[in-house]
């Protein structure tokens, strides 16, 4: 079958890209066909730049672009204010484009709360009944939709996948660190990640191991949040242990972004707010035991995976931390909990195959007999991106 996704892409610096990407290469894997209609910036084979974010044409030019490609099936990954104004409304607009062309789109929501606000419950709403499939990472959020929308049995839950890779080897002495603890907090600086109650919190696990280092590595998108980011550089200056307060800045490359998770021994995510989270993805899948704030969505992935420790109160934080940074016990059961959870549950292989389903589900077969047909043309075959000429049927 033909996938068609709606999505930010590689190399633009979004979750919701890297999540697409690695969904697509996995589908790949299991001979399926795919395209992406992007924002401008997008780039790879079958990766159409179709418009400029805040577009106010996104609607007709992702339409008009995506189904020239005659697709089985679109797949919209969904994020609050990624198409358009007034958090994305046109997404609706798109919508009902492709039910008018008959195409049958699946729809992965990827922030969805237990509570919604009214501007959530107008957007979703449309949302929900316009999709011919629904898909959400936890089942809690499914039961938020089926609480306000009703839709039970176009509502799946697949949760978020998790790459299967090997630590850095090294990582510490790549980044200076050698012989400390290191406690890593990584992300976009923003308020709702809670970085600085850690930051405030961090003289009291400093006084009680001088080996502790904490590392904040990440960056502000654009002016994004600006305030928030010179207050907390502020704080982070003015600790009585900034000497052991490492500041990793920049959107750093993939292997960059794997050394310093392959640095940590143990990630800190004391998010405020969140549906869920890339950070603790790359997380699990280097192995890193997380401590991290009592969020439904992390609640629900911890108890899952067995991979770290919930704290319920701020105040707490200090000596769970130290808990996982000195017994090496837990912390070898907790990777051994991860490592089995990611292979036989989370890896990107699995929730590949459980959005074939999905779209199986959707896409109406011509005959009971029917198959799709797809083969992977052979590189050697490719001609400047396209296939060679065929000999024509009446040559000699």
């Amino acid at each position: 079958m033909r996938i068609g996704f709606l999505s930010t892409y590689p190399p633009i610096e979004c979750g919701i890209a890297t999540y697409t990407a690695a969904l697509n290469v996995e589908l790949k894997a299991e001979k399926l066909e795919t395209f992406v209609i992007s924002p401008v910036g997008a780039q790879g084979r079958n990766v159409f730049p179709v418009f400029p974010p805040g577009s106010a044409a996104f609607a007709p030019d992702a339409f008009a672009v995506s189904i020239r490609m005659t697709p089985d099936v679109m797949h919209m990954q969904h994020e609050y204010g990624l198409y358009g104004a007034q958090k994305g409304v046109e997404a609706i607009d798109l919508l009902l484009r492709y039910r008018l062309s008959g195409v049958p789109v699946v729809t992965t929501l990827h922030t969805v709360y237990s509570e919604l606000n009214e501007e959530e419950r107008l957007l979703l709403k449309y949302i929900v009944q316009e999709s011919t499939a629904v898909i959400v990472h936890e089942e809690f959020q499914k039961e938020a939709l089926c609480r306000e929308f009703g839709e039970h049995k176009k509502i799946h839950v697949i949760e978020h996948g998790i790459r299967v890779v090997k630590p850095i080897a090294d990582a510490k002495k790549k980044l200076g660190l050698s012989g400390y603890k290191v406690i890593l907090l990584s992300g976009y600086f923003r308020p709702s990640k809670g970085f600085h109650k850690i930051v405030d919190l961090f003289p009291e696990i400093a006084e009680q191991d001088p080996d502790v280092v904490l590392v904040v590595a990440g960056k502000a998108r654009n002016i994004e949040f600006d305030d928030y980011r010179k207050q907390l550089f502020a704080q982070l200056n003015r600790s009585p242990y900034a000497d052991r307060i490492h500041v990793l800045y920049g959107q750093f490359p993939q292997y960059t972004f794997d050394t310093i998770l392959s640095a940590a021994d143990v990630v800190v995510l004391p998010y405020e707010k969140g549906a869920q989270s890339g950070i603790l993805s790359h997380s699990l899948a280097h192995l890193r035991p997380v401590v991290v704030s009592d969020l439904q969505a992390f609640r629900s992935l911890i108890e899952r995976s067995g991979g770290g420790l919930i704290c319920s109160d701020d105040a707490d934080y200090p000596a769970l931390i130290l808990k996982l940074l000195n017994d090496r016990e837990l912390c070898r059961t907790y990777q051994e909990n991860i490592r089995k959870y990611v292979r036989e549950k989370a890896s990107w292989k699995h929730i590949a195959r459980a959005h074939t389903e999905v779209y199986r589900s959707v896409i109406p077969a011509p005959t009971p007999k029917a198959r799709y047909v797809y083969l992977p043309e052979p590189d050697s075959m490719a001609v400047g991106g396209q296939l060679p000429h065929a000999p024509s049927s009446s040559a000699s």
